[in-house]
C-alpha cells in the first residue's frame, strides 16, 4: 500500500505577467510532502488569473530588491 504524500494547505502562488511579479496569498493547494510540490486545481489556476487580469486593488504592495546573477 502506497502512502499517501500529498496534504491538502494553502500556499503563496508566484505569478509573473506583463512584466510584474504578482504574489496570491492563502491559495488552496495540494502539496507532497517529500518534494513540496505544489499541485493546484484548474478552476484554482483560473481563479487567480482572473484576479490579476481584473486589476483589483490588491490588500497590500510589497517592494522587490532585484540581484543580477554575475
Amino acid at each position: 500500500m502506497m502512502k499517501e504524500t500529498m496534504i491538502e494547505t494553502q500556499v503563496t502562488y508566484t505569478l509573473e505577467y506583463g512584466g510584474k511579479f504578482y504574489l496570491v496569498e492563502h491559495v488552496p493547494a495540494r502539496v507532497c510532502r517529500e518534494t513540496g510540490e505544489q499541485h493546484f486545481a484548474p478552476e484554482t489556476v483560473e481563479h487567480i488569473q482572473a484576479l490579476i487580469r481584473s486589476k483589483k486593488t490588491p490588500e497590500k504592495v510589497i517592494e522587490t530588491p532585484v540581484y543580477e546573477y554575475a
